[in-house]
């Protein structure tokens, strides 16, 4: 495909900005495919908690799974970028450049991200894969329900409990053996979507006008 009807392409099927609903996205499998990235290193698990800085609630749940491709499990999210391919709540192509517009995202004045990380084996990647693959998109403040429900059912996190709070998840998933945690702070203010929808629309245009000067 064209990598400009590409992008396209991408912009066109995936969610708008705004609030979490249970929105059915499907990306076209030509898209889905041209995005796929593959990070170096051993298959990982990755909860990602957004946490608020007010009174330590949580605030939404993400999963990124690194096994024969990168996918990020985002249920009933609200970020949304021009050239990342969705699949109900599914996310590809999440280069270290795309997670971090991510992160910029979610860390701003009022909440951090609580990120950690477990090294899994291959065959439990792709099972995860698979899994949040077939699940379907998620209705609104079910982030935690829909993750925990599906690390309980997976061999080695069956000491995941399915619960609605975030922070809960999180500190079930901080008690497993081996999990590094790290966090992301940052003090951009809650207002910044604007500031963030017009990075994307201006990338948009840029790759767009780096194609058509290359002739593709």
């Amino acid at each position: 495909m064209n990598p400009v009807v590409r992008i396209a392409t991408a912009l066109a099927v995936v969610g708008a900005l705004g609030g979490c609903v249970a929105e059915e996205v499907w990306a076209p499998d030509t898209v889905v495919s041209a995005a796929n990235y593959r990070p170096t290193g051993p298959s990982t698990l990755t909860l990602m908690t957004m946490v608020s800085n007010r009174d330590g609630r949580g605030g939404h749940s993400a999963l990124m799974i690194d096994g024969q491709q990168r996918v990020l499990f985002d249920p009933a999210g609200s970020w949304y970028h021009p050239m990342i391919p969705e699949r109900n709540d599914v996310l590809y192509g999440m280069t270290p450049q795309f997670l971090q517009f991510y992160t910029d995202y979610h860390a701003r004045e009022t909440y951090h991200i609580v990120v950690q990380e477990i090294e899994i084996s291959a065959a439990t990647a792709e099972q995860l894969i698979a899994a949040v693959e077939a699940h379907g998109a998620v209705p609104p403040a079910r982030c935690s329900l829909s993750i925990s429900r599906l690390l309980g059912q997976t061999p080695g996190f069956e000491a995941i409990t399915a619960n609605w709070f975030p922070v809960r998840t999180m500190e079930q998933f901080g008690a497993l053996d081996g999990v590094r945690e790290s966090r992301i702070y940052d003090t951009d203010a809650d207002d910044n979507l604007e500031l963030l929808q017009a990075q994307a629309r201006a990338e948009l245009s840029r790759e767009i006008a780096r194609q058509v000067a290359a002739g593709n």
